[in-house]
């Protein structure tokens, strides 16, 4: 028998997630049916959309999120021992899967990790996986940018926004981007290349966007709502387009964040918001992972990561994810 480790809720957070809301269960597996495999776990993911999504499920649930595992055990014709897989098997050591289980609503199925032509098996979580398909469908799909034009990013240093500015780029686009400390925002200028980087703590955003952008702003790709992103709004070009993919300066909010109105400016410059996730291009998936795969190989896409070792560590990682201790992806190496 096979007995996994998994996170379960203690209590629903409140505010800051704290180490005591969660706590580890042991648990004794089954032996496998037909139809089924056995994976063990090697990296798990931290996000930011796990904060959120674990108020959807009771209290004793265990804490969702993706991870890269080996089957080391397969009745499954599709899933062979020795494979990688990516699924959302939530924070447990061991799983045992039909290949079509998912703790998270609407995301992909289980599938074998595709050939990464020699790339980090970890990357399946980030450039490669669902982050990077996050930037390259959400700013390509929804944003439309068009060579020439001025493209905004917030979040600039996580997964999906270090990705999004640096597609803009090879987009032939100018690429802003807003971080939260010195050290990130040297990352995104010397290695990125971005063409404007500002540590929002340190500048008011309007002055930020007269200085980087004194003939407007075109895309604005937006992982962080609240003030921030009514401010960029105000200071956006006729027909200019938005991807909300997040909000994440407001998820350990006990209250409603107040910001001012951006009905005027959506009014006036015809603006066009729409709010996203990735998963709508389930269809499309490998897609994004080969086309990002390829830019890494010819030198325009870089990535970094933030590793935490020991699955011990993952609730100490989620909550330093989300204060933003991470440069790129956060992701645990169990």
């Amino acid at each position: 028998m096979v007995k996994t480790r998994k996170f379960v809720t203690v209590k629903r957070f409140e505010g800051e997630p704290k180490l005591s809301d969660l706590k580890i269960v042991e648990e004794e597996l089954p032996p496998i049916k037909d139809g089924e495999f056995l994976c063990k776990a090697e990296w798990m993911s931290v996000d930011p959309y796990m904060r959120a999504y674990a108020l959807r499920y009771p209290v004793g649930s265990v804490m969702v999120g993706a991870q890269v595992a080996e089957v080391i055990e397969s009745k499954h014709p599709k899933f062979k021992v020795g494979q990688h897989v990516v699924g959302y098997f939530g924070w447990r050591t061991y799983t045992i899967s039909d290949g079509n289980d998912c703790l998270l609503q609407g995301a992909e199925k289980p599938y074998v990790v595709p050939d990464l032509q020699g790339q980090p098996l970890s990357l399946a979580l980030g450039v490669l996986g669902m982050p990077g398909n996050t930037a390259y469908f959400g700013l390509l799909e929804i944003c439309k940018p068009k060579e020439g034009e001025t493209v905004v990013v917030t979040g600039a240093a996580g997964a999906v926004g270090s990705l999004v500015g640096q597609i803009a780029k090879i987009k032939g686009c100018k690429a802003i981007g807003f971080a939260g400390s010195d050290t990130k925002c040297k990352w995104l200028k010397d290695e990125l290349k971005f063409d404007a980087v500002f540590n929002y703590k340190k500048i008011s955003v309007k002055d930020a966007l007269k200085e980087a952008a004194p003939n407007g702003v075109d895309c604005y790709f937006d992982n962080v709502g609240g003030q921030m992103s009514s401010d960029i709004i105000h200071s956006m070009n006729p027909n200019g387009r938005i991807a909300v993919c997040g909000a994440i300066s407001s998820y350990n909010d006990e209250e409603a964040p107040k910001v001012t109105a951006i009905q005027i400016p959506m009014i006036f410059h015809q603006l066009k918001m729409e709010g996203f996730v990735v998963h709508r291009w389930n269809s499309r998936w490998n897609e994004g992972i080969m086309q990002n795969l390829q830019w890494i190989k010819e030198g325009k896409l870089k990535f970094n990561e933030t590793v935490t070792e020991g699955f011990d560590n993952m609730p100490k990682a989620f909550i330093g994810m989300l204060k933003g201790e991470n440069i790129g992806k956060a992701v645990v190496k169990v």
